[in-house]
């Protein structure tokens, strides 16, 4: 039987399947009428509780946040730092708090540096349209399919050109296995 590497986060909560000792949620936001498209993904470890809200889920444990988003070459407002802009578009980083890879279209893929620690709480919000919200299982590839996952959504969704798309995800996902996982849950992490 196969191992289930990702599922749809709403899904696995009504199943009843989110693991209660570590997990990885992937979460978008994409704009009508345009590429521009924010992605956080959450890791947590140790839930405590975990309850349906009117707006989404809240996950009552600590967790760490990585911002990644995709700025079209039109988008008009390319100097603004992105927690300063309008609603719709703005992403709680500074510029110089972030890792900038400018692709072959002139698209800016834009991530955090550092994750963003919630303390005992953080809700995830229920995606609507073409949003989405996934978890993925703590497996032993868990970094290379979210690798596989960002290579997709980029070039699909974002509108990234493939080489771009690989080697932007490849970045990403090497920087989440570095400061997403849990220290205590990491055996290989223990000889510090």
């Amino acid at each position: 039987m196969a191992t289930v590497k990702a599922m749809d986060l709403f899904e696995a909560y009504a199943k009843q399947k989110l693991p209660m000792d570590q997990g990885y949620i992937v979460s978008s936001f994409f704009k009508e009428d345009s590429a521009y498209s924010i992605y956080e993904i959450v890791s947590y470890a140790t839930l405590k509780d975990i309850y349906l809200t009117s707006n989404g889920l809240t996950f009552q444990t600590n967790g760490k946040k990585l911002f990644l988003f995709v700025e079209p070459e039109n988008y008009p407002h390319k100097s603004m730092e992105p927690y300063c802009r309008e609603r719709d578009f703005q992403v709680p980083l500074r510029f110089k708090d972030s890792n900038i890879i400018t692709a072959k279209n002139q698209s800016k893929i834009i991530f955090s540096k550092d994750p963003q620690e919630a303390l005992s709480a953080f809700t995830i919000v229920k995606p609507t349209g073409i949003n989405f919200a996934f978890l993925f299982y703590p497996l032993p590839d868990v970094f290379k399919s979210i690798e596989l996952f960002f290579e997709q959504t980029l070039n699909k969704e974002a509108g990234i050109p493939v080489r771009d798309a690989k080697n932007a995800a490849k970045e990403f996902a090497l920087l989440s296995s570095k400061v997403l996982t849990w220290p205590n849950l990491e055996d290989q992490n223990a000889g510090k």
